[in-house]
């Protein structure tokens, strides 16, 4: 009785292992959702005034708008001048350290502008800036 040898050849597995690029990517997903910034739009478009000496802000991370006919607007909603300051300090949970830009159109009272710096002020807020438009085109 003779036996017969059978020669299996095992198949090798051509593929290409994608695991670590997935490891990367994610990782670096990761990062960049953790060192973004975001920032809260006012909602609103406002006519902004006219400034010479105006400057960019690095960091304004709250906005407020003050329209021309008197409406607050934080968080793309309209909000009470008196209910600034906590929605401030509700805003500031996420960035502590951020500052409060207040959007005035040119043609706001004077007076609702600085209820609403004021009402920022009092949320623990150091630095609260007015918008402006540079002069320079």
């Amino acid at each position: 009785m003779r036996m017969r040898r059978h020669h299996y050849q095992q198949e090798e597995d051509t593929g290409i292992d994608l695991t670590p690029m997935l490891d990367v990517v994610f990782i670096m997903l990761i990062f960049f959702i953790v060192t973004s910034s975001f920032i809260k739009e006012s909602g609103v478009e406002v006519q902004r005034p006219q400034a010479e000496t105006a400057s960019a802000q690095d960091k304004g991370n709250i906005l407020i708008a003050v329209t021309a006919d008197g409406q607050v607007w934080i968080d793309k909603q309209a909000v009470d001048v008196r209910s600034v300051r906590a929605h401030v300090e509700r805003l500031r949970v996420d960035q502590p350290e951020g500052a409060v830009v207040v959007q005035a159109d040119q043609d706001a009272r004077t007076g609702l502008v600085v209820q609403v710096m004021d009402q920022a002020r009092q949320a623990g807020v150091q630095d609260v800036a007015l918008a402006a438009s540079s002069g320079v085109q």
